[in-house]
């Protein structure tokens, strides 16, 4: 039961019996779960103990790396020393990376091979969060990803596969959509298949994460003397709590894995004078892209009721950043995944065992829906921890996500390996993909 408090300055802690339950229901379904499986033979086992030879020897400048941005946290779009690190390296192993790529002066891209052959990209993260840091771990995904494209260029030097693998540092993955601004850049022109992988609680082949937009309302009342003149006046924070009600009574009436969250940015300046203006922000999530345009309708209709509830005028600002849709998942690559984990000690878990209600949204969704592409979740931390907080940003920094950014590095590696060896395995990746509904037109879908 939630912990009683005798001084009333003191919030009660939330009762953790839920997230108890859910741990427990993971673990027995953990316990009986299948891994997900593939048919096809994938790269050489001799290709594959290249790549992966390449990984550990590269795993000290690696794990330096990965230290190095959690101890330096940059937030979104202000990467400037995060991004150089990661050129700074791959510049030590003979490969020369550009910054300021795609429309992005935190972005980076390099390449190696050529020719013929497929073309896999591995996507790194490295802004953090305000005031936590790497509370999201993307100092993990960082460096794993410098890793894995090490060791796809150990494999494409030698001589023993056809192809060109990618590394794009990818900026502003908190709030400000960067993987969506490149997109439009061209940065994902010729690609294949995608491979990137995400720090979590448990190691999951596939986890849904939700599409996500945002909107800001600006409601214009009428200022009056609070007390001498109210009748006069028509505020416009009344219509702020008019609109966060409407948004409260549409919680129950949504899917379960639907969600609505805002804050109010500016309230009025003083109790004594009807507030004039008034602004409140929401995030709308949800599970499929059908199912978003739905909820943001919805929220769209409840926003400007409250306008015309209160006398009030309101402008609607949708989605001041890109918004995200939700990915894509492609098991055929995600089996691949699950396989090269297993020889890294860990079993990842397939979908269906961690609820789908513990999600939250990236713009690897914006290219999922481009590129066939996969975004395994990692555990560099307990069960009980949760992401976006001071504890995750710890577990990213320590042993665990040490051990994180190595057995991530192989996994991607080697996934994306087969990808390049295995004609009959990525004919079966672009056929599923293409079932799911192919290409989807984001802009002009968001349009």
């Amino acid at each position: 039961m939630a912990e009683q408090t005798s001084d009333p300055a003191r919030p009660t802690r939330p009762d953790p019996a839920y997230l108890d339950a859910v741990r427990a229901g993971i673990e027995r379904a953990a316990a009986t779960a299948t891994p997900l499986t593939s048919g096809y033979a994938g790269a050489a086992e001799a290709l594959r103990a290249e790549a992966e030879a390449a990984v550990e020897a590269a795993g000290p400048e690696l794990l330096a790396l990965s230290h190095d941005l959690h101890a330096h946290p940059e937030e979104a779009f202000a990467e400037h020393r995060s991004v150089r690190a990661l050129a700074d390296l791959l510049a030590r192993h003979g490969v020369e990376a550009a910054v300021g790529v795609h429309g992005l002066g935190t972005a980076l891209r390099a390449q190696v091979g050529g020719g013929d052959g497929p073309v896999v990209a591995v996507l790194a993260e490295y802004d953090a969060l305000p005031g936590i840091g790497h509370g999201c771990g993307h100092n993990v995904i960082g460096a794993a990803a410098v890793g894995a494209f090490l060791g796809l260029a150990r494999a494409l030097r030698s001589g023993g596969v056809a192809g060109t693998a990618v590394l794009l540092g990818t900026p502003a993955e908190e709030g400000g959509g960067g993987k969506e601004t490149m997109a439009r850049e061209g940065a994902f022109a010729g690609v294949d298949a995608v491979v990137m992988l995400h720090p979590f609680s448990y190691d999951v082949a596939v986890q849904p994460f939700l599409g996500r937009r945002q909107v800001r309302a600006t409601y214009t009342g009428v200022p009056a003397h609070a007390s001498a003149q109210p009748f006069m006046g028509r505020n416009a924070l009344d219509a702020v709590v008019a609109g966060y009600q409407g948004i409260a009574m549409l919680r129950q009436h949504v899917p379960p894995t639907d969600r609505v969250h805002g804050i109010v940015l500016d309230g009025g300046q003083r109790p004594n004078v009807v507030p004039a203006t008034a602004v409140s922000e929401y995030y709308v999530r949800s599970a499929e892209p059908a199912t978003l345009t739905d909820l943001c309708a919805r929220v769209d209709t409840i926003l400007r009721a409250a306008a015309a509830m209160t006398g009030c005028g309101v402008e609607l600002e949708w989605d001041r950043a890109p918004a995200y849709l939700p990915i894509r998942a492609n098991r055929e690559m995600a089996a691949r995944w699950t396989l090269h984990q297993r020889r890294r000690g860990r079993t990842s878990l397939p979908p269906g065992i961690v609820p789908e209600t513990l999600a939250g949204s990236t713009d690897l969704g914006n290219v999922s829906v481009r590129v066939p592409s996969i975004h395994p979740m990692l555990a560099v931390a307990g069960p009980g921890l949760s992401l976006h907080t001071a504890e995750f940003a710890a577990a990213a920094g320590s042993p665990s996500g040490d051990a994180g950014v190595l057995d991530g590095a192989v996994g991607l590696a080697l996934t994306a390996l087969d990808l390049l060896a295995d004609a009959d395995l990525l004919a079966a990746v672009r056929a599923e993909f293409e079932a799911a509904g192919g290409v989807l037109d984001v802009e002009a879908f968001l349009a």
